[in-house]
């Protein structure tokens, strides 16, 4: 079975085809600000990303007519349970209509289907989309009626190493309770029981602990202060929190790398920061340790970010009390992508329908 993955970023596309489970082609396509700064919106991309990606496939003579199915990085949805969807009429129009928000990752699912619809038999699916909501009641409360806890994390990822741990010690992961942790450009914790994220930060929107490019939680007074200051529009506040919040509030740049090699000449601010969000990972997965009842098989941290031994070594010193931590740096978000296509394709798991 021929596979094609689609991963649409903000800056960048990649794409991937397994033939069954071997990978056969890789590639991450960059899209310079020039590109991308002719769409208003990011659904007006369309047409380029998918035209890029067809000129790159037959660039590489791969023949699109032998795929088997595609798979897409699922965008913002209706919140639904983890798992993989075939996309549908009424997915194609949630995603079109931006019914949870403009985001790249909306642009997979779409492209996954066009492309899939010019082809005779062939498949389109999403995989755990980021708006996988697995919460429980209690968790969902905020604290006030006009606003509910979301979950909107990095689920592709946050399954894909809890299923690889699970297997690694011959034990399904529906009868295990892990916490993992992805560090990304975003950083989510999730609390893991029994197959389900039943407790997670929302890692979009500012939720959770500050992140190369997020803020995470703020102080909501001094927030509330700011925002009727008369210094910011809404849209400045929310590109501050999203995109420009984090190492690239405080640096200018939201390379992680760059803040780890300042921390390592010596430094102090660099350095603070670093063990600041460090501090504030490790603060989160001691709380997912609490709703979990202290019961924990293992801490499981991935992400790029994961590749800071320092960072890492300072969380492990906070958490490494409550249980194992293993580290599995960098995502293979395109290898999640194609096996939960290829785990539909042989029958081995339900594709879910999106109602």
């Amino acid at each position: 079975m021929n596979i094609l993955a689609i991963n649409p970023g903000s800056t960048s596309t990649k794409i991937a085809v397994f033939h069954n489970d071997k990978s056969v082609f890789l590639k991450t396509i960059r899209h310079s600000a020039e590109d991308l700064d002719k769409y208003e919106k990011i659904a007006d991309q369309f047409e380029f990303r998918k035209d890029v990606i067809l000129k790159e496939l037959i660039d590489a003579d791969i023949c699109i007519d032998q795929l088997t199915a595609i798979v897409g990085r699922g965008g913002l949805i209706k919140p639904v349970e983890g798992g993989v969807y075939e996309v549908n009429q009424r997915m194609k129009e949630d995603l079109e209509n931006v019914i949870m928000g403009e985001h790249a990752s909306n642009l997979g699912g779409l492209i996954a289907l066009n492309i899939a619809e010019s082809l005779n038999n062939v498949r389109a699916f999403i995989a755990n989309p980021v708006v996988v909501d697995e919460l429980q009641d209690v968790a969902r409360i905020s604290g006030h009626p006009e606003f509910e806890r979301m979950s909107i994390f990095h689920a592709l990822n946050h399954k894909a190493i809890a299923h690889q741990f699970a297997k690694s010690r011959d034990v399904k992961y529906e009868n295990m309770n892990l916490i993992v942790a992805h560090l990304g450009g975003g950083v989510s914790v999730g609390a893991h029981y029994h197959g389900k994220v039943i407790d997670v930060n929302n890692a979009l929107d500012g939720d959770g602990p500050f992140s190369p490019e997020r803020t995470g939680g703020l102080p909501s007074g001094q927030l509330a202060a700011l925002c009727f200051s008369g210094k910011y529009t809404h849209a400045e506040i929310k590109k501050m929190i999203t995109g420009k919040g984090g190492l690239m509030g405080y640096f200018g740049t939201n390379s992680s790398y760059e803040i780890e090699q300042k921390a390592k000449d010596g430094d102090e601010q660099a350095n603070l920061i670093q063990d600041a969000m460090a501090y504030q990972i490790g603060k989160a997965i001691g709380e997912m340790a609490t709703v979990l009842n202290g019961e924990v098989h293992g801490i499981l941290i991935t992400g790029g970010v994961a590749n800071n031994k320092e960072l890492i070594t300072y969380i492990r010193n906070m958490v490494g009390f409550i249980a194992p931590v293993f580290v599995y740096p960098g995502e293979d978000e395109m290898s999640a992508l194609a096996m939960n296509g290829l785990l539909v394709l042989r029958g081995e798991i339900e594709c879910k329908e999106y109602l």
